[in-house]
């Protein structure tokens, strides 16, 4: 039982650590992205995995991940564009893959374990950032404003803070002058669960966990990272309301997986005391 929490907490750790490098490579340091990156790969080292050989090594594994690898790299840098949210999650499925074809069985595990978590990630990516965009679904821009922007909104309005409504994703927040923010993208908090849904699938894989525990866990931590980001979006509207909009862009860029490496922290506090 200790060492099932153990690894429960540390799943939620890693969550949170693989949220803010992602949000740290697409929108802040480069450099504390990676060293997120690397402290969340650490940290999957110290799960007690019980699970059988898992997949064996293969020299395909590292040719298919170093043409990935080598592919990402070189087109950011031909077209001298920026490292985002998808290019930082192709680097893992690669990075995941090479691990994969090594003859070391820690390090095949860790990879396919990565690699869980980056492609799931990528292909939910995909299909609600890019193929419902191509159809023109409007389930992010409903989200936003069904999901985060009005229980937030009503949050701010009973702490006393002036602000209203003007569009789906947009309110305007009556400060020392007017300020016009928009709740979208990363505030959606959809990051991180997409990260948290390929965590579980990749845990329940090695570990052969049964489908009624890996939905728990999996609601478990959306919850999670549902509460911390709407805990998120209201920091940011306080910030802007005291300090004004460029703290508050400061704050935004950081504060995100901070929040919820604190909140995951505490549940997990709560759930080892029960």
């Amino acid at each position: 039982m200790y060492s099932e929490k153990k690894n429960i907490a540390i799943i939620l750790l890693v969550l949170a650590l693989f949220t803010g490098a992602t949000i740290e490579l697409s929108e802040g340091s480069t450099v504390v992205g990676i060293v997120l990156f690397v402290l969340a790969a650490l940290l999957i080292t110290r799960m007690e995995l019980t699970g059988n050989e898992g997949i064996k090594s293969s020299r395909s594994y590292l040719l298919i991940g170093g043409f990935i690898v080598a592919a990402n790299l070189i087109y950011n840098f031909v077209n001298e564009s920026d490292i985002g949210t998808l290019d930082s999650m192709a680097f893992f499925v690669g990075a995941s893959l090479i691990a994969m074809g090594t003859n070391k069985k820690d390090i095949r595990q860790l990879g396919e374990f990565g690699f869980y978590i980056s492609s799931v990630f990528t292909t939910l990516y995909l299909i609600f950032y890019s193929a419902f965009g191509f159809f023109n679904i409007d389930f992010l821009h409903l989200f936003d404003h069904y999901m985060v922007l009005m229980p937030t909104v009503a949050i701010i309005k009973v702490l006393g803070i002036p602000v209203e409504i003007i569009a789906t994703e947009t309110v305007i927040l009556y400060g020392a002058e007017p300020m016009t923010i928009v709740i979208g993208g990363p505030c959606s908090g959809l990051y991180s669960m997409f990260l948290l849904i390929g965590i579980v699938a990749g845990y329940s894989r090695i570990e052969k966990m049964d489908a009624k525990r890996s939905f728990q866990l999996l609601g478990f931590a959306v919850l999670v990272a549902y509460i911390a980001n709407l805990v998120r979006v209201v920091i940011l509207y306080i910030t802007a309301y005291l300090y004004g909009m460029d703290t508050m862009m400061m704050v935004h860029t950081h504060i995100g997986w901070m929040i919820f490496a604190l909140t995951a922290g505490i549940i997990m506090y709560i759930m080892n005391r029960k």
